[in-house]
């Protein structure tokens, strides 16, 4: 590991000597008593390094989350409240320029930096990320309790909402700190978009609309684990409006802790509720020419279990932050005229990262058996990823910008979400709220929003709001 690539945290040489030793896919436990004892102290609430770097490029944690400048309510554009909407650019990153700076962008950011136009523009660095007060409570309360199961993948034991790891030792339990990240009891998307670009040779990409919600329901207020919740880490609903060929058909899914994500569908055409069996993991997302892999939603999704997780280090790199522009309801549709958002949507910022990277499993089997997660350490969400083919090529970049969220008062990761096949030149853009669209909902209180309760996520349910 070369040390002016990968850097440790607070932590220092502890972690640089642990890196070499972390163990990926086996069962592992929270941290000791003295361990917790440096949270909130030597290390923020979470984890994450509290002071700047040397140059002060990185500056010191600033101890909560950012609060909008004026009277925003929900509908509001957010970035109109921003008070860092007026802030002028470092710099600019580009092809010509590039090599300048490889040393805090990933591999697939400088593989999108060869596509023609391409550019990183590069702002001020802030970190005023953070979140609830019961949210960090159960994160120190829980980190001594925290349990991978004997099975090396699933999440045993945990005070949720919090940061199960927020002293990770392995890279499961990293991957976990994502997966459990916290967005309120729930989102509600209603009336966004996807699209797909063209295939070569063609003009004609894909456009949907659609209406989808997330549901955690140890999202709540309070202090749960997976037991308290029956195993359910999510409930998932999506029902397509467009185009005509799509419009009406809907899938209600349930992913758990420590077992197999169940999924169930209404295609119009027959007018029933399917099973869908083996609805996860690489299997393409419906509708979307088999350009989007189920566990590429959210930049990683579903369950861990087909990769070893091991986390490299630390890095400083050039990731989405502030990114409120993506959820700017004023901008045009994006995915559709380029094969990327445009440049002026995309505001970058150097912060330090978790580095993580999943190896498949002996045995298993999955299109893109390598993946890499680069993880924000002040929220433990994913910025960037990538994913690798078989033959060991950069195959996706992913992007998800990490913004505030002041109805939850927590940061999350951008409403809008992107990646690029190096392979066949071909880009998703999900989750678009722009082009007028309605802007995404965090909701904190399930007893706000009827999709926010376990009978919602049903087959019986799916059937009864959707056969006509």
């Amino acid at each position: 590991m070369k040390k002016h690539a990968y850097q440790g945290s607070l932590l220092g040489a502890t972690l640089l000597t642990l890196a070499g030793a972390l163990l990926a896919g086996t069962a592992s436990a929270g941290i000791t008593a003295d361990e917790a004892k440096q949270l909130g102290k030597s290390l923020t609430p979470v984890g994450a390094n509290p002071e700047g770097n040397a140059d002060g490029s990185i500056p010191k944690w600033s101890g909560a989350t950012d609060k909008p400048v004026g009277e925003w309510k929900w509908g509001k554009v957010r970035v109109d409240y921003s008070r860092y909407k007026d802030e002028k650019p470092l710099f600019v990153i580009d092809a010509a320029n590039a090599a300048k700076y490889a040393d805090k962008l990933t591999p697939g950011e400088l593989e999108m930096l060869k596509l023609k136009g391409y550019q990183m523009t590069v702002y001020p660095s802030h970190r005023d990320c953070s979140f609830p007060d019961f949210v960090l409570s159960n994160t120190a309360n829980g980190a001594t309790k925290s349990k991978i199961a004997a099975n090396g993948w699933s999440l045993a034991e945990a005070d949720l909402p919090g940061v199960p790891f927020p002293i990770p030792k392995a890279g499961i339990e990293a991957v976990w700190n994502y997966l459990m990240r916290y967005q309120g009891v729930g989102l509600r998307w209603d009336d966004a978009y996807t699209t797909v670009s063209p295939k070569a040779g063609s003009t004609a990409g894909v456009v949907t609309r659609w209406d989808q919600a997330t549901y955690f329901p140890w999202g709540k207020k309070g202090t749960w684990s997976p037991a308290q919740v029956n195993d359910v880490q999510q409930g998932f609903y999506y029902g397509f409006t467009e185009p005509a060929s799509l419009a009406g058909q809907k899938l209600i899914q349930s992913y758990y802790f420590s077992k197999d994500t169940e999924s169930f569908y209404y295609f119009t055409g027959q007018r029933r509720v399917r099973r869908l069996p083996t609805y996860a993991y690489d299997t393409p997302i419906i509708g979307f020419e088999n350009q989007y892999p189920n566990d590429s939603l959210f930049m990683y999704y579903g369950n861990p279990d087909r990769f070893d997780w091991s986390i490299v280090g630390k890095k400083e790199i050039y990731i989405p932050y502030d990114a409120l522009e993506l959820v700017n309801q004023r901008h045009r549709m994006q995915g559709v005229a380029q094969p990327y958002i445009d440049n002026d949507m995309r505001r970058y910022e150097l912060h330090r990262v978790w580095v993580v990277e999943g190896k498949l499993k002996a045995g298993m089997r999955h299109s893109a058996p390598r993946k890499v997660l680069y993880l924000d350490e002040d929220t433990w969400l994913a910025a960037a990823a990538e994913e690798y083919d078989a033959a060991g090529k950069l195959w996706r970049h992913k992007e998800a910008g990490v913004m505030p969220a002041w109805e939850i008062n927590a940061c999350v990761n951008a409403s809008l979400v992107m990646f690029y096949d190096f392979s066949n030149g071909r880009y998703v853009l999900d989750s678009n709220v722009v082009g007028g669209a309605k802007d995404i909902k965090f909701i904190a209180d399930e007893k706000e929003d009827s999709h926010f309760n376990s009978n919602f996520y049903t087959p019986e349910n799916l059937r009864a709001i959707s056969e006509r």
